[in-house]
């Protein structure tokens, strides 16, 4: 193969593996750890199936900073049988691991390739010289330190990018961009110490390959509506972490970049490809006087929901002193079917009952 033929890379990130996913816990009840892993390995089949020439992770595989050795087993397990595969995986750790991988043994292997510092990793691939640079999140950065706004030239001289010859240049960050929009609201970042400015992004990087923001979107232009040095591309997370992403698609991203070709034009292809993922169901309901009236109530909202919904009811606060919900656990979960999941609590209160 030549090096005019397109380098195939599969983007996922923000996998959160480990969220509601407790070795010993204390509750029985339907958990949503299952369903991460899931999107996760659902996400890295292409690969093994030969549709992929490198698989890059954008961060935030875990969602603690602190894993099992169990946990960071299982989660490597499929990347290494896509590094035995012969593809070249590459990670960045996110926010949620501190900027660190736990555990970092279980990811040893000749073809994964982990941002422990600011680097740079050169593959051969399909006959063409790919240089992957990149940093760990910025959460990993000393307090009182200037965030990544302020360093993010200084980061980039760091990996070394420039010292290598190459066919196709990447970037793997997982960072918010200028422009980046997340909510049911459509907050987009603009400024902050912790944003990337648009602007100062480097040219002769084929495209920003990047995760931590959940939402799928593919960044060309900056908020004056002026072209970005190279697109910036967001496969968003495989599952729904919170009730602000319940009307969102979940997935990854399929592309294909041309070496050789000049980094404004390499990006021929970006593919979303969804997963699918359980409904998320919000309801807000008004604080009935007595258990009777919310059993009936949730009831009806477990009727009216998918089977296998997650289902976050919500009333009105404040939270009675010392009272969770108005009605016993064991009764929950003789209403909710065996497949959903329930999250029952009082706005603006962080307790909840989750059956």
């Amino acid at each position: 193969m030549g090096v005019s033929d397109a380098v195939r890379v599969l983007l996922v990130a923000d996998t959160h593996l480990g969220l509601d996913a407790p070795e010993r816990p204390r509750v029985v009840r339907r958990r949503r750890g299952e369903d991460f892993f899931r999107g996760f390995e659902q996400a890295l089949e292409p690969a093994l199936r030969g549709a992929g020439d490198i698989v890059v992770h954008g961060g935030d595989l875990f969602h603690y900073p602190r894993v099992s050795n169990a946990l960071v087993e299982r989660a490597a397990a499929p990347l290494r049988r896509v590094a035995d595969a012969g593809i070249p995986v590459v990670v960045v750790p996110g926010n949620h691991e501190r900027g660190a991988m736990p555990h970092a043994l279980w990811l040893q292997h000749r073809r994964i390739h982990v941002f422990d510092r600011p680097q740079s990793f050169a593959l051969d691939v399909r006959g063409a010289r790919v240089v992957v640079a990149g940093f760990p999140s910025s959460a990993k950065r000393a307090r009182g330190r200037a965030g990544v706004r302020a360093e993010l030239g200084a980061l980039l001289d760091a990996t070394g990018h420039a010292d290598h010859g190459a066919d196709l240049r990447l970037l793997c960050l997982h960072e918010a961009f200028e422009g980046a929009r997340v909510g049911p609201s459509d907050f987009t970042f603009r400024t902050g110490d912790d944003v990337v400015a648009a602007a100062s992004l480097p040219a002769g990087f084929a495209a920003v390959l990047a995760g931590h923001i959940h939402r799928h979107q593919i960044l060309t232009r900056d908020l004056r509506g002026r072209p970005l040095a190279a697109p910036v591309l967001y496969p968003g997370s495989v599952e729904r972490t919170s009730v602000a992403e319940r009307d969102e698609t979940k997935g990854y991203l399929e592309l294909e970049l041309v070496p050789g070709a000049r980094p404004g034009e390499a990006l021929r292809r970006a593919a979303f490809r969804p997963l699918p993922t359980r409904p998320m169901v919000v309801v807000r309901l008004a604080a009935p006087a007595e258990p009777a009236h919310l059993e009936r109530a949730l009831e009806r909202v477990v009727a009216d929901a998918p089977p296998d919904a997650v289902v976050c009811v919500r009333l009105p606060g404040p939270r009675p002193p010392g009272q969770a919900v108005p009605l016993a656990t064991a009764r929950l979960r003789a209403l909710v079917p065996a497949g959903m999941s329930l999250d029952l609590g009082y706005t603006g209160s962080a307790a909840r009952l989750r059956v």
